[in-house]
């Protein structure tokens, strides 16, 4: 036992350090995810440039969206297959030329083709910045990483809009895709320094998979995503929005079938659901990627229809939360490591769940701005407490072999809870809108005049994005359930008398 200590201690002395390939790693994952939001505020804008309608620019959010989240399971396999370090660097390379693409063109239709190749380049990159924080760092200290994985992810959905506000006003709306290239650039130099080859396992593709999980991913992303822009009807003759969201499902579990059934090299290993704590942070990030999405429409609709803030100013507001976010994420991490992750992320849970409540209690017309940044700040507490703790425990118990696919189930789920976010909220503020102004134009919709909301519609307006706030608190109970169940990770078990009496001999250099 003695032997195998000072084998494993020599080993972690000789190994470099992992944190210079994760910074590496982090500024191409905070692009990706500014991307995400960033457009937001830039669509009338793009609506004037390209003289494009609705019904078209919705696509440029939607398109990217949909090449992002779809691809997921397959580009977390790639990693496994190729080494997580080209498939990052390939996709990084995509990601930028497509930004480049999306600032150049001059129609709306080819902004939208560039946009479907960003989100496929940021599809490669996401699993392999997980993948190599677990095959890179021992169990013991992922926490820290994961936190910094966590934080950017974080942060990363609350600078997207302040960003496009920001670069909208002061250079035009192409800016927010031109601005990527130069970071790009230095990004790929950087990871390809500092990102190091990794050993490659799988050595069958499982095409049918690929297939089976891409047609689902597609059919089921899509009808959830669209299916308010479709009023949750027809979209095409027979076709509709349920249809397409049954089919998705019923492909869905074919694929599960055959992932099931097959003999080889699986695209999705089912055998990591067998691992109770993987399974468990899987439904918790689902929970918390829904919350996050949904949270942003109504206070963001709150400021601006309510309090008469621009898009710029209402993005400002949630501030507090990514200063709490990020200053907290380091000292979770550090935690993570040393303490069960149930009761951390319980925290974390509970926070955010509270917040989203007293936020929806206190929302009125005449609400001072200081108020409302005290849940704001209790928010960044529940963000700085979930990511790490649910991240590192989705990923300790992985095996090196499939660290890039557990890392794409892990990343679909996420995606997954934000889709339903997205729609769920939309459709829950529309039907709250319709309760409380249902003699207003802004009762049909919760998009159209926000802006130009008349002061007698304040109060009805802010019941109803109150009102919206309270799904995505009960959702993260659900949450809250599964963290909770979470297992005492291994490294934080008791050692044997053995191995507790062992001397450890010291290392010779």
């Amino acid at each position: 036992m003695a032997t195998r200590r000072l084998t494993d201690t020599a080993a972690e002395a000789a190994a470099p350090s992992p944190w210079p390939a994760l910074w590496a790693l982090v500024v191409g994952f905070f692009m990706i995810l500014v991307d995400s939001t960033i457009v937001s505020v830039a669509t009338p804008a793009i609506m004037t440039g390209l003289g494009a309608g609705v019904d078209s620019v919705v696509w440029v959010t939607s398109a990217y969206l949909l090449a992002y989240a779809v691809p997921l399971l397959i580009t977390g396999r790639l990693g496994d297959r190729f080494g997580p370090r080209r498939v990052y660097l390939a996709g990084l390379a995509v990601f930028t030329l497509a930004s480049l693409w999306c600032g150049l063109t001059d129609s709306i239709g080819e902004l939208v083709a560039a946009r479907v190749l960003q989100g496929l380049g940021a599809s490669l990159m996401t699993p392999q910045t997980m993948a190599v924080i677990t095959r890179t760092f021992p169990a013991e200290s992922r926490g820290k990483a994961m936190s910094l994985w966590g934080a950017t992810a974080g942060v990363a959905t609350l600078v997207g809009p302040i960003l496009g506000g920001v670069l909208v006003d002061s250079l035009g709306w192409e800016w927010i895709f031109i601005v990527n290239v130069p970071v790009g650039i230095v990004g790929f130099v950087v990871a390809a320094r500092l990102v190091p080859e990794l050993p490659t396992h799988v050595r069958r593709f499982d095409l049918l998979g690929v297939a089976l999980s891409a047609i689902g991913m597609f059919l089921l992303v899509f009808g959830i995503q669209e299916g308010q822009t479709y009023d949750w009807g027809t979209i095409a003759g027979p076709i509709s929005v349920w249809s397409l969201i049954i089919a998705g499902l019923v492909v869905m579990v074919v694929f599960l079938f055959s992932q099931a059934r097959t003999r080889r090299e699986p695209l999705v290993t089912l055998a990591l659901f067998r691992d109770r704590n993987f399974s468990l942070a899987n439904v918790a990030i689902s929970t918390v990627g829904f919350a996050v999405t949904a949270m942003t429409f109504p206070i963001v609709f709150y400021a601006q229809g309510v309090l008469g803030m621009t898009p710029t100013g209402s993005a400002l507001l949630l501030v507090p939360m990514a200063v709490v976010s990020g200053g907290l994420s380091p000292l979770v991490g550090g935690w993570t490591d040393r303490m069960h992750p149930s009761w951390i992320a319980g925290i974390g849970m509970v926070c955010f769940s509270a917040a989203l409540l007293w936020l929806a209690v206190i929302m009125g017309p005449a609400t001072p701005v200081w108020q409302l940044l005290l849940p704001i700040a209790l928010l960044g507490v529940a963000n700085g407490f979930v990511w790490a703790p649910i991240g590192s425990t989705a990923t300790r118990n992985l095996p090196p072999s499939n660290a890039g696919g557990g890392a794409g189930i892990y990343n679909t789920t996420r995606q997954i809870g934000a889709v339903l976010g997205s729609a769920g909220i939309a459709v829950l503020i529309e039907s709250r809108l319709a309760a409380n102004l249902p003699a207003s134009p802004a009762g049909g919709s919760s998009e159209v005049g926000v802006s130009q909301l008349p002061e007698a519609l304040h109060a009805g307006f802010a019941t109803a994005m109150g009102q919206a706030l309270l799904m995505p608190a009960a959702v993260l109970l659900i949450g809250l359930v599964a963290v909770l169940l979470f297992a005492r990770p291994r490294h934080l078990s008791r050692p044997s008398p053995a191995e507790a009496t062992a001397p450890v001999l010291p290392v010779v250099k």
